[in-house]
């Protein structure tokens, strides 16, 4: 096997470099509010939402036991929308303008002295099989300290794959670090963010470039060598690739993946509801056309199947001490559990005192605030998903969910704030490997 580093989820878009373009659905005209509501208030609603074929985008907790909900209006309903008399702040007035300033799908970045992809690559997002690219070429500048891996296949065939790296231990000589992102397709920073990279502001250039920054950087930055020296970790950027690449040439707000089923027309599984730790529960849905449809059984879709088989696999051997599910775009921390609000892990104290201070580092660089604590109770309920299956099924200590930016620009995030995002989750993934 062989995964991703601390890059959190390094680039993995995919669709080859002849074919950048994003996708043909449009949301020009579409204006995006956010809803505050009573939780219960919520479901009421949905019929309501569907007749106006609005788009719920993220949910989230607003002030005074309130929730909040980011709904995307098609412009033919945009005043029917209104009549409703609803609490709402209006975040955008035009989403297809606001997808157009994520900026068009870049080329390959050409290599630098040092023969790995320039930094270049974080101007811009690209397409997935670029992303394939740059995980082969990463890897190949560091032969000896680690590998590529494939964690199984989607359900169109294609590969979950990413990076395995070590230190002076050995391969597999230590407890896990795992992170998976872009679990939902249309959350494009999480395959982007890389909080290793940032090291190029700790070190000389052009010695540090991204991942070269491990072993350059495991010379020279005593956080880098002494996470890697502690730690086996494994990456797998984009765990939903079919998904991702029907995000960028489809559907921009594509959530789910791309499974097909009997006697239903719709498609997709939240493979963020598909594990077996709560499955089914609130938070998760079993219409086949919801955004968080949970499948009917555990693990019914191949891409949870296959990202469970890899957790057993990595717990069984060293054990696995950090899970952390990469997301947009909330920020916030997210322990466990999602599924329930009323239990937690026995050593939530110690998960509450290490996600306050990862939170205050990430806002030293930016003042970007992230809010922390047990999903179910700072965002809202979700049954069946990666972190509490983590948590009590594969025996990890601190499994974790963490929400990326922007509260402001939600999904479609521009390109120029890649760079800070990542910059400002490496400082808070320092303090987390050093202390945890």
């Amino acid at each position: 096997m062989a995964f991703f580093p601390f890059l959190l989820f390094i680039g993995v878009l995919s669709t080859t470099a002849a074919t950048h373009h994003k996708s043909n659905t449009h949301f020009d005209g579409f204006q995006v509010h956010r809803l505050y509501v009573n939780p219960e208030d919520t479901s009421v609603l949905q019929a309501t939402f569907d007749s106006l074929s609005i788009v719920e985008l993220n949910h989230g907790r607003g002030k005074n036991n309130t929730s909040t909900l980011d709904l995307a209006i098609p412009p033919s309903h945009v005043e029917a929308f209104r009549a409703l008399n609803l609490t709402t702040t209006i975040l955008s007035d035009n989403l297809g303008m606001d997808i157009a300033a994520e900026g068009p799908l870049q080329d390959y970045p050409e290599f630098d002295a040092d023969g790995v992809p320039s930094l270049s690559w974080f101007d811009a997002y690209h397409a997935y099989e670029d992303h394939i690219r740059f995980w082969s070429d990463l890897q190949a500048s560091f032969p000896n300290n680690s590998e590529l891996i494939q964690a199984g296949q989607s359900f169109e065939g294609r590969p979950i794959q990413g990076i395995h790296l070590w230190g002076s231990g050995g391969r597999n000589s230590k407890p896990a670090v795992f992170f998976n992102g872009n679990v939902h397709a249309r959350e494009w920073i999480t395959s982007m963010v890389s909080p290793l990279h940032p090291l190029i502001d700790y070190c000389p250039v052009p010695l540090c470039r991204f991942i070269d920054v491990d072993f350059v950087g495991y010379e020279n930055d005593t956080a880098v060598r002494t996470a890697l020296d502690n730690y086996d970790f494994y990456v797998l950027p984009v765990v939903n690739p079919d998904g991702f690449v029907y995000s960028q040439t489809d559907n921009r707000l594509w959530r789910k993946n791309r499974q097909k089923r009997e006697n239903t027309t719709e498609i997709g599984t939240d493979i963020n509801r598909n594990w077996s730790v709560g499955f089914g529960g609130d938070g998760s849905s079993s219409n086949p056309g919801s955004e968080t449809f949970s499948g009917y059984s555990p693990g019914d879709a191949p891409e949870t199947a296959a990202l469970m088989k890899f957790a057993q696999t990595l717990a069984a051997d060293k054990g696995i001490k950090l899970y952390i599910d990469w997301h947009s775009y909330a920020q916030v921390i997210l322990l466990s559990y999602g599924y329930t609000c009323d239990s937690f892990p026995e050593n939530i104290d110690q998960q509450i005192s290490l996600a306050r201070e990862t939170s205050a580092r990430i806002a030293q660089s930016y003042n970007t605030t992230f809010d922390y604590g047990p999903g179910c109770l700072v965002l809202y309920q979700s049954s069946g998903n990666g972190r509490d299956y983590m948590t009590d099924a594969a025996g990890t200590e601190f499994g974790w969910g963490i929400e990326l930016r922007s509260t402001s620009y939600g999904f479609v995030l521009p390109a120029d704030q890649i760079l800070p995002s990542s910059i400002e989750i490496w400082e808070g993934m320092k303090y987390l490997w050093a202390n945890m």
